[in-house]
């Protein structure tokens, strides 16, 4: 277990890293428009949803 621990965490900044297109806010992730431009599940898009935002 020990060793697949280290292995994920060796890989955290590369084999499991992810790449945003965007954050957005909670509230303007709420708005018709940005759920729709999200909503669209594109290739290579990837919207990450941060509640901390204003």
């Amino acid at each position: 277990m020990r060793e697949l621990r280290e292995r994920v965490a060796a890989g955290l900044t590369t084999t499991f890293a992810s790449h945003y297109t965007r954050e957005v806010s909670l509230a303007e992730a709420l708005h018709p428009e940005a759920l729709a431009t999200y909503s669209k599940q594109a290739t290579g898009e990837k919207y990450l949803i941060a509640p901390h935002l204003a």
